[in-house]
């Protein structure tokens, strides 16, 4: 495990220095000039020079680049050009409500997409597992800004059941921060009615990020359980008597999980690069929307400190999948 974990963390350092270097050329290869985006059109040449000089946007590119690694290694992101705020405090103060929004999206994809992918092996080619399947389709087809934008207008504009943006109601005021994260906060402080807010406006854009991630884990359960049912284990322990129940939850499931760890895996990395989209229909106030408002203004630092974090994201869920696959399955242990 040790060992496991140290092999991560070297390629943790490789992640971060490639993805840097990707990402630092790609911002200086967009056309644009950031000391521009600060003084303005009309600020005079000396003005614009002197930003210039304080931004070392004359300094050479390799100069620029060893500067912004000095900083980072170091936990200095740099300097926000739309916020005038260091980078690491933006995404220290947007990150909790990115994660709250996470967290709830990987539940609901885990909790539905192991039941549908269950109950579609089950029920193998009957009407459930035709309607599973169409479901799992459905939800990979579907662009989520459609798809975002179609609910907001059936269950905001039409039937007016759901909150439409935010983290919680105008009107209601936000926990005491604690966590960040409001529902947690909320249950600490014992505020019902901040609660109650924060899970209404959480329904509908969890629930639009989790649907892809849903048909993929019912796809790879179905199809794992299918092979797992067809094994002669099964079959001797199913003719033994041992319930239905009980053969599915503790014989076939568990062996069915081992390679959809993997997929349950990515998805969380998937659930955090796919929240820029999910956050801005739904104006949710994180990273996501944060980076979003920072693209349109040229906010180099702000674009690469998301592009670290979210690198710095999927190793660290990757460490996390093959610690799981040493406690599920003891032979790799061995």
């Amino acid at each position: 495990m040790w060992a496991v974990i140290r092999n991560r963390l070297l390629m943790l350092v490789l992640v971060i220095f490639g993805v840097s270097c990707i990402t630092f050329l790609m911002s200086n290869v967009i056309p644009g000039d950031p000391a521009r985006m600060v003084v303005g059109v009309k600020a005079s040449a000396e003005t614009y020079q002197r930003v210039r000089e304080q931004m070392g946007l004359n300094d050479p590119l390799y100069m620029q680049y060893l500067h912004y690694m000095k900083g980072l290694f170091t936990g200095d992101l740099g300097t926000s050009l739309r916020t005038q705020q260091p980078v690491l405090e933006d995404l220290v103060s947007y990150f909790p409500a990115t994660l709250e929004l996470v967290l709830c999206s990987f539940a609901v994809a885990i909790i539905v997409g192991v039941a549908i992918g269950v109950l579609t092996a089950v029920k193998a080619n009957t009407v459930w597992d035709h309607l599973g399947r169409i479901f799992s389709f459905s939800g990979v087809s579907l662009p989520v800004f459609w798809s975002g934008l179609m609910v907001i207008i059936l269950f905001y504009g039409v039937l007016g059941w759901l909150p439409a943006s935010e983290r919680i109601d105008l009107f209601v005021e936000p926990p005491p921060t604690i966590t960040g994260l409001y529902m947690v906060d909320s249950l600490l402080t014992g505020n019902m009615e901040a609660l109650h807010s924060t899970v209404l406006h959480l329904i509908l854009p969890g629930s639009i990020l989790a649907l892809a991630h849903v048909s993929a884990i019912t796809r790879q359960i179905r199809a794992s359980m299918l092979d797992v049912l067809q094994q002669d284990y099964i079959k001797t322990a199913r003719a033994n008597g041992i319930s239905a129940g009980l053969l599915i939850v503790r014989y076939a499931l568990r062996n069915a999980l081992m390679p959809t760890v993997t997929i349950i895996g990515l998805s969380i990395g998937s659930l955090l690069g796919g929240a820029v989209i999910t956050e801005t229909i739904f104006n949710w106030p994180g990273v996501g929307k944060y980076v979003v408002d920072s693209i349109g203004y040229l906010d180099f630092p702000a674009i690469m400190g998301f592009t670290i974090l979210i690198a710095i994201g999927y190793v660290l869920i990757n460490l996390i999948v093959d610690l799981l696959y040493l406690a599920l399955d003891p032979q790799i242990r061995e």
